[in-house]
């Protein structure tokens, strides 16, 4: 842990990753408060917002992830900060000359440059962290998720309850364009002339037809994909939809939510300490399996609560379950992904996830008018339960071959700058 803390790039990733966070908890909470004071607390307007945060994704992922493979993920990275904190301020001028659908965009925007960003910094984390130490870092950066998710809320909802949202988006500005300066210190990287060289051979799309085949050809990806479907689908329907447990079925203000969002940061915190400590201990299979089915019964136990300390205690124990399955999966894909596809990989698999969420938060609202929340939310239950079937096959990986063997072995090989692999991040 101590060699960690003295890696330079890592210290710089990680403090830039921090600002990030804060600046968007505050955009978080307060988009949504301003969404739900605008609208009347109409359930269609909160679930639009969460909705068409995905859609850029799935529209973007796949050439972002792509061109995370030929691009210096340090200009990258600074790129995007900056774009992010530029779109931020045009909308908050937008906001004072009353155009308040310009919440949407904002949102649309940010999750635009975040596909470009994100594989970038995965590409960052890949190159310049010796593997011993991955499972350090994986520790490290969940728990500093964690960490957001039990304070993010309660900032985001101080700042926007003392200053407005304006105050609230120009302060993350104001953060992203200090991550951007910070940014400048990583180095630039020594492969990147060479690998954009190399990718100039071969076009995008066919670079991106080839990571679509290496997903479908490794059975353990194709579980994780059939995971991450499932898991799409389930989450989509209650995101949007959570604050309504707090109002609807506890009779809690609005406000409220951010005291269960960060019971789950406790609980995120916790676990991801445990699971740190005993990872090397860690039944893979038993984790995964545990989790997704733990996490089907308690949003149905949720939805049928009307007591706060039950919904609190669901909200615990799912954090400290959610810290334990990303960082069994997180170790699967640094493992078992070739370096050179770390953005294709990622790319591809994103955006399913991200389609089926989408589809379900926009459905999420107006099946509850339709039905109940308490249906919606067993809905959700189903499909999570559903997930639990492609574990065996993220099992059955095994360890990825040489990239020799891989051109002799590899039914879809390429030429070798195309024989990398990304880590996906969870």
């Amino acid at each position: 842990m101590k060699e960690l803390w003295r890696n330079r790039v890592f210290l710089i990733v990680f403090s830039t990753d921090l600002l990030e966070n804060i600046g968007v908890w505050i955009r978080n909470m307060a988009l949504l408060f301003f969404v739900m004071e605008i609208s009347g607390n109409n359930p269609t307007a909160v679930s639009l917002l969460t909705a068409i945060e995905y859609v850029p994704i799935l529209l973007f992922s796949v050439i972002g992830g792509a061109l995370a493979d030929r691009w210096d993920p340090k200009r990258t990275m600074i790129s995007a900060n900056l774009l992010s904190s530029l779109s931020v301020c045009v909308i908050a001028v937008l906001l004072w000359k009353g155009y308040w659908s310009a919440v949407f965009f904002a949102t649309f925007v940010s999750a635009v440059v975040s596909q470009f960003s994100q594989p970038a910094s995965a590409k960052v984390f890949k190159i310049h962290v010796p593997e011993e130490q991955v499972g350090s870092a994986i520790s490290v950066s969940q728990s500093m998720g964690s960490l957001f998710i039990l304070f993010g809320p309660i900032v985001g909802t101080f700042v926007y309850e003392a200053s407005g949202v304006y105050v609230s988006l120009f302060a993350m500005a104001i953060l992203f364009l200090l991550s951007a300066f910070m940014l400048l210190g990583l180095p630039s990287s020594k492969r990147a002339s060479s690998v954009s060289d190399s990718h100039e051979k071969t076009s995008l799309l066919a670079e991106i037809k080839d990571g679509i085949r290496y997903v479908r050809h490794h059975s353990h990806l194709r579980g994780i994909v059939w995971l991450f479907a499932m898991l799409g689908l389930g989450s989509g329907l209650i995101n949007p939809l959570e604050v309504f447990l707090v109002t609807d079925r506890l009779q809690l203000p609005k406000e409220s939510i951010q005291w269960f969002t960060a019971l789950e940061g406790v609980g995120m915190l916790l676990g991801g300490i445990l699971a740190s400590a005993l990872h090397r201990q860690l039944n893979g299979k038993l984790v995964i399996h545990g989790a997704i089915v733990f996490f089907a019964v308690s949003v149905v136990v949720e939805a049928l609560s009307t007591s706060a300390p039950l919904t609190g205690t669901m909200r615990l124990l799912s954090g400290v379950l959610l810290a334990f399955l990303q960082i069994v999966l997180s170790m699967k894909m640094i493992h078992l992904v070739a370096e050179e596809y770390v953005g294709r990989v990622n790319g591809t698999m994103t955006p399913l996830f991200v389609a089926l969420v989408m589809i379900s938060s926009f459905v999420a609202g107006p099946l509850m008018e339709l039905t109940s929340l308490i249906t919606v939310f067993c809905l959700s239950g189903f499909f999570l339960l559903l997930g639990s079937l492609g574990v065996n096959k993220i099992m059955e990986a095994e360890p990825p071959q040489s990239q020799s063997n891989q051109e002799q072995q590899h039914p879809l090989s390429k030429p070798k700058h195309q024989q990398s692999l990304e880590t996906e991040q969870l």
